[in-house]
C-alpha cells in the first residue's frame, strides 16, 4: 500500500480522541487488533511514528499530533461533501448529529425527536448530550451538525438562532411555602446549591447572585438539577433550576417552587452551526422545529400546573 485511506484517517481520528485503542475500535465498530492494524499501516505508509503506546493509554506523538489536525480539516471536508449533497435534495433526510446541553436534553429532547421523525421520517438523529463547551469543540471539528445551547457563544465561526427565554425559578425546602421570596441579594447569605463547574447554567444563576468571582463558602456543587433538587428536599439549602425542568424534577420532591420578582432571570436557548454548512438552510427549517416544540412543552407545563393548583 502507498496511500492512506479514508478509513484509515477515521480509526486514527477516534484513537486521538479516546487515546485508547479499546475505546477507539469500540467507537469505530471494528475489533481492537484490526484497529491496531491499520493504524501500524497508515505509520508505514506516512513514514513516521504517530503514537506513544502505554499500557492502557496512547498518546500522540510530536509529528503525531502535527497529523491529527490535518486528518480533522480532511474529515470535516469529506463529511461537508455529504452534506452538500443532502442539501440539494428537495426534503431533508440522512444522518442529522445535534448537541444538547444536559440542562435541556432531558426536557426538551423526547418533544423535539418526536417532532422532527413525524415531520421529517428520512432524517437519521444522532444525539450528544455534552457541555457547551464541548459541543462548541465538536462543532468546530465537524462532528456535530448543530448545537442547542444557552446564548450567547459568542463564536465568529458559528451562526446563532435564538429560539426561546425561560425564567429560572427558587426551589426551596417544603416547609418554605409561601414565605417571602428572597432576593438577588439575600441569596448570597443562603447555603445555594449550584452545578459544577462546567456548566454554563451555574454561570448565570451566579451573575444573577452577582458572585460570578468569589462564590462564598456556602455554594455546594452537584452534577445534575435532580442532584439539586434532591438536596433541597433533604434541607441542605436551596437552588436555581430553569423553568423547563421544573415539572420532571420536583414532581416526586418534598420542595416548594417560587418565582422571582421582576426582572426575574432567564437565560436564552438557540441553536448554532457553522457559517460554512452546507445544511444552513436545512438547520434553519429545524430550529423552527425545536422553537415550536419547546412553545408545546411550555403550553403543557402551564396547563399541568394549572391543574393541578401549583402555587409558584
Amino acid at each position: 500500500m502507498d496511500h492512506v485511506t479514508l478509513k484509515q484517517l477515521r480509526y486514527f481520528d477516534a484513537l486521538a480522541r479516546h487515546c485508547h485503542f479499546g475505546r477507539a475500535a469500540e467507537a469505530c465498530a471494528i475489533s481492537q487488533p484490526a484497529l491496531s492494524m491499520q493504524i501500524k499501516e497508515m505509520e508505514q505508509t506516512l513514514g513516521g511514528v504517530l503514537l506513544e503506546r502505554g499500557a492502557r493509554q496512547v498518546g500522540l506523538t510530536k509529528f503525531g499530533e502535527g497529523i491529527a489536525r490535518r486528518v480533522r480539516d480532511i474529515l470535516r471536508s469529506v463529511d461537508e461533501l455529504g452534506d452538500f449533497a443532502r442539501a440539494s435534495r428537495d426534503r431533508l433526510a440522512g444522518r442529522l448529529r445535534i448537541g444538547m446541553i444536559p440542562t435541556i436534553a432531558p426536557y426538551l429532547l423526547p418533544t423535539v425527536i418526536g417532532n422532527l421523525a413525524r415531520i421529517h421520517p428520512e432524517l437519521d438523529i444522532h444525539v450528544r448530550e455534552t457541555l457547551t463547551q464541548k459541543l462548541i469543540q465538536e462543532l468546530a471539528e465537524g462532528r456535530l451538525d448543530t448545537a442547542i445551547v444557552a446564548l450567547p457563544v459568542s463564536e465568529p465561526s458559528l451562526a446563532e438562532v435564538a429560539l426561546f427565554s425561560e425564567n429560572f425559578l427558587l426551589v426551596r425546602p417544603g416547609e418554605d411555602e409561601g414565605t417571602p421570596v428572597p432576593s438577588s441579594e439575600a441569596l448570597r447569605e443562603m447555603r445555594l446549591l449550584l452545578l459544577e463547574e462546567g456548566h454554563c447554567f451555574r454561570d448565570q444563576a451566579l451573575s444573577f447572585c452577582n458572585m460570578q468571582s468569589s462564590p462564598p463558602r456556602e455554594v455546594l456543587d452537584a452534577n445534575s438539577l435532580s442532584t439539586l433538587v434532591q438536596m433541597v428536599s433533604a434541607g441542605i439549602g436551596v437552588t436555581l433550576i430553569p423553568e423547563m425542568a421544573v415539572a420532571v424534577e420536583t414532581r416526586r420532591a418534598s420542595v416548594s417552587v417560587a418565582r422571582f420578582k421582576n426582572p426575574q432571570p432567564s437565560r436564552t436557548i438557540g441553536m448554532v452551526w457553522r457559517k460554512t454548512s452546507p445544511l444552513a438552510r436545512q438547520l434553519l427549517e429545524i430550529s423552527e422545529v425545536v422553537r415550536l416544540s419547546a412553545e408545546t412543552l411550555r403550553k403543557q407545563h402551564a396547563t399541568g400546573s394549572a391543574s393541578r393548583g401549583r402555587r409558584t
